[in-house]
């Protein structure tokens, strides 16, 4: 499987866990969704919340470079997150709608890659200030495992809640040989 078959797998099973999650969510109620249980970004919204921070940092930062600005226009346009806990929304519907396009831009923004974009590198200051420049596929990495990390996470506080948020595994995307 070539990389970028990969991360149209991983964009894929990204959109797919983020579905399930958001559903598994619609389950709590307003008050579990923002009770603080102790999680680095205290609740369920609030990691739901930094999951989406998160993203918007990067396909930023990504939608800089000349083969990714048109697919990922939209989020440009989008204000950068003050700090990592930012709460860009507090209702957990207006939240889903936004992670769905912001999956969508993810997907389409994959598909619009090509073997030449796998060999350039991403200029980027950190939210501390500190400029970087690193391999694009290492950093499409970095996107994908952050949403699988903190995903987890809300699938600890979704079981505290009795909700069983069921199978994660990538196994159910890969094709038969």
């Amino acid at each position: 499987m070539s990389q970028l078959s990969e991360f149209a797998l991983q964009a894929d099973y990204n959109r797919l866990m983020n579905q399930r999650q958001y559903n598994a969510c619609a389950n709590l109620s307003e008050a579990q969704l923002k009770q603080d249980q102790g999680a680095f970004f205290k609740s369920v919204l609030g990691t739901l919340n930094h999951i989406l921070v998160g993203d918007i940092i990067w396909l930023k930062r990504f939608a800089a470079h000349p083969c990714s600005q048109k697919p990922l226009a939209y989020v440009n346009q989008l204000a950068k997150p003050a700090s990592l806990d930012s709460l860009l929304f507090t209702d957990l519907s207006e939240l889903h709608k936004e992670r769905d396009k912001i999956d969508a831009f993810i997907i389409d923004w994959i598909g619009n890659l090509d073997e030449g974009a796998m060999r350039e590198c991403i200029t980027y200051t950190n939210m501390a200030g500190e400029r970087f420049s690193k391999p694009m596929p290492s950093l499409i990495t970095h996107l994908f495992l952050h949403q699988v990390h903190h995903r987890g996470q809300v699938t600890t506080l979704l079981s505290q809640y009795g909700v069983d948020f069921g199978e994660t595994d990538l196994i159910e995307l890969i094709d038969e040989c």
